[in-house]
């Protein structure tokens, strides 16, 4: 008996579509891309056409052949690679290489890997969509022709092993031009006041900030000024002065697209971003559930659309009735608006069935697999549930001409919070977050418990962290969901961008190499530039461009720059060694500078006969807690950022924990940032001291002025409401 063949890119997505196509069906896996450029050669005749040398990616041969092999055997052929540009490609190649009919409809595609989505799509093959892999196909090209021209300039220029490339280069430029804006940052001094308070009748105390002073919004400079409204205010009683309360409605957020998932599975669950791709894969392509066998717990994961089909609107609707009550259902379904130039091809990720809760699933998943797909799965249940209301609660203070403020706030209805609350990072964002205030009276006189004055400093904009900046990526149009997570990994692998903590630095290597390209090639790593080609690639799609024409009109101006860098640029001197006066203690030689993955090292210059190195160390300014000494910043061998004393090893201090620019309170020691699966706390470094206090989530760790709770978390059904953050 004669079979369909089918063919999908991974062993795991074939198992799972095995249990549903049944045995007139064969399903095979391709392992991903089967063909694609020369590693050892250019490999595009520009000359002609922009036309691509495509060989055997090596490893793949046995796999063609078994294909070859099953395609003679079967009646039909479907490909059934991924639902987007790069699926596309794979599915042409496949084509070729197997000599399928172009005029055949051979490919099937599908958002989710159900049952249903599964057998439908099989039904209705259709043609290979040209416009989508000659999108594909321009990409590619483009990549190899930046990629291939500006690497060996590089080279020749900087360094041996450098490489530059369209989305990667743009990337690196953006968290260079914000290290650039954080030196050049000029701190302002000013000052708070908060009065802790109580009132007559049960004698609960709230807090209040200082708000204004003779019906303007005061800004207080300096000590001096802070010291005079001290003075004002000595022996002035404080009453209230008026009372405002209004109705706040907080709206769910969309369900998740590729980078809002990225973005909040980092802060949340502290994933990378290559880490939740890998697990968003596992759950996409099938799971095995016990009876069920293997099934797609959750729809494409490379998106950026919010839609949501009727009938998962529907289905979720129904769950959020049954195990909510009828309340909780807004009257309409929610529909989401996608940001920016969307493709909305495919829907927002969502699970394939909300009926298979977090719980109904935990003994089969691991850990990480499920505490993704729960975030998956309550995202898009709260986003498709009624809105929260709260009672917003304001009162101003008066004690003389001055005015102070407290704000709270109560919920009166839950709504979607009661599966979800997302984490805010803006801090007027939470300042009607402040809990709840005591019952109070608009003249009532309130007893001063405390006057705390806090001396802070303007901060410079906070360095990326992975999640800030795809997100960033995102809004600017560099790039798609498919490449968020590559380019955020290729950039720290070529040594580019360290990570410490949360925090991505540039390092020295990259400040280098953005310079000299943004001096000789500014549209390379020009975010406007780079997003013009992602949407001339959208265009090319639709068929309102021509691939060879758009690689034309690009590559003429950029070979000319390429050919003026080469003549302009005088080689780096980055190899040359630069000798200190520091002796190797083995041999004694004067010790030279050298540069490595991760920035400037010490090197024995009697190499290889002596290989004794050591790391310059870069100081951070701080005290050590133990000794007094400099805390310097270290790396491990494979680059991993931590803190210790100077003197080392007469002093054994260190922490992986982030220092932060302020002293503790108790101590005069400095305090670090420790970061949880959903909190974070600013922590004394003298483990005798003990000090702690709850802090947001987000920043760098450049430095601590505005404090607040890391609070909110998801909740499964049946648990207590899920709270959003409070600020301190």
């Amino acid at each position: 008996m004669t079979k369909t063949l089918v063919i999908v890119e991974s062993p795991a997505k074939a198992r799972t579509l095995g249990k549903f196509l049944g045995k007139k069906y064969e399903i095979r896996a391709s392992m991903g891309h089967v063909r694609d450029l020369p590693r050892s050669q250019f490999g595009v005749d520009v000359d002609n056409g922009f036309q691509p040398k495509y060989i055997t990616i090596r490893g793949k041969g046995e796999a063609i052949k078994e294909l070859r092999a099953a395609r003679k055997k079967a009646s039909r052929v479907l490909l059934a690679s991924d639902p987007d540009r790069e699926g596309e490609a794979i599915a042409w190649h496949l084509q070729q290489l197997l000599k399928i009919d172009p005029d055949e409809p051979c490919r099937v595609e599908f958002n989710e890997i159900t049952k249903q989505a599964v057998l439908e799509a099989v039904k209705h093959p259709r043609k290979i969509d040209p416009g989508r892999v000659n999108a594909q196909q321009a990409r590619r090209i483009l990549d190899r022709l930046v990629g291939y021209n500006l690497s060996p300039l590089l080279w020749r220029k900087v360094r041996k092993g450098l490489s530059a490339g369209r989305v990667q280069s743009a990337a690196v430029h953006l968290l260079c031009e914000r290290e650039r804006e954080i030196e050049a940052f000029v701190p302002e001094e000013y000052w708070t006041l908060v009065v802790t308070l109580t009132t007559g009748a049960n004698q609960e105390k709230f807090k209040a900030r200082l708000h204004g002073h003779a019906g303007e919004k005061i800004v207080v400079p300096n000590e001096d000024r802070m010291k005079q409204i001290l003075a004002d205010l000595d022996g002035v009683a404080m009453r209230v002065a008026e009372i405002m309360r209004k109705k706040k409605v907080r709206k769910p957020h969309p369900p998740f697209t590729t980078s809002t998932l990225q973005q909040e599975a980092y802060r949340r669950l502290n994933f990378t971003t290559r880490k939740t791709m890998q697990v968003a894969q596992q759950l996409y392509e099938g799971l095995g559930l016990g009876k069920e066998g293997p099934t797609g717990l959750i729809s494409y994961i490379r998106t950026d659309s919010t839609r949501v089909s009727a009938v998962a609107q529907d289905e979720a609707r129904e769950y959020i009735r049954e195990s909510f009550g009828p309340e909780f259902v807004p009257r309409e379904p929610r529909v989401y608006a996608s940001k920016g130039k969307a493709q909305d091809a495919h829907e927002a990720i969502r699970p394939t069935s909300v009926f298979r809760t977090p719980d109904a699933v935990q003994k089969y998943l691991n850990k990480d697999q499920l505490r993704l797909y729960e975030l998956i799965w309550s995202r898009f249940v709260a986003s498709q549930m009624a809105s929260a209301v709260l009672e917003i609660t304001r009162v101003d203070i008066a004690a003389g001409e001055y005015v102070f403020r407290a704000t709270g706030s109560i919920v009166k209805f839950p709504g979607f919070m009661q599966v979800y609350a997302e984490l805010r990072d803006d801090a007027r964002e939470n300042e009607e977050e402040d809990g709840v205030l005591p019952p109070l009276k608009k003249g009532e006189q309130l007893k001063v418990v405390r006057k705390k004055p806090s001396q802070h400093f303007t901060q410079p904009p906070p360095r990326y962290t992975e999640a800030t900046l795809v997100r960033t990526l995102e809004e600017l149009g560099i790039g798609r969901p498919s490449t968020y997570a590559p380019v955020v990994e290729t950039i720290q692998r070529r040594g580019y961008v360290v990570r410490r903590g949360k925090t991505l630095y540039p390092t020295e290597l990259g400040l280098v190499v953005d310079d000299l390209l943004r001096e000789n090639f500014p549209n390379i790593i020009s975010a406007e530039f780079t997003a013009e080609m992602e949407e001339q690639l959208d265009r090319i799609e639709e068929g309102a461009l021509e691939w060879d024409k758009v690689l034309a009109d690009f590559y003429r101006p950029f070979r000319q720059e390429v050919s003026r860098a080469e003549e302009k640029i005088d080689r780096l001197r980055l190899d040359e060694d630069e000798v200190t006066d520091e002796e190797c203690p083995k041999c004694g030689r004067k010790m030279v500078v050298k540069m490595g993955r991760y920035g400037r090292f010490l090197a024995c210059p009697g190499f290889p006969e002596c290989r004794q190195t050591k790391p310059i160390l870069e100081q951070t300014g701080l005290a050590c807690p133990k000794c007094g000494g400099q805390v310097v910043v270290r790396r491990t061998r494979k680059g991993k950022v931590f803190f210790g004393c100077a003197e080392y090893p007469e002093c054994d201090f260190v922490t992986w924990d982030q220092p932060m620019g302020e002293k503790c309170p108790q101590c005069d020691a400095f305090l670090v940032k420790k970061t949880a699966r959903k909190s974070a706390t600013y922590t004394c470094a003298n483990p005798e001291c003990g000090f702690k206090e709850r802090a947001s989530l987000e920043g760098d760790g450049s430095g601590v002025r505005c404090r607040g709770s890391g609070g909110g978390r998801i909740g499964r059904v049946g648990s207590s409401l899920a709270t959003g953050p409070t600020r301190r």
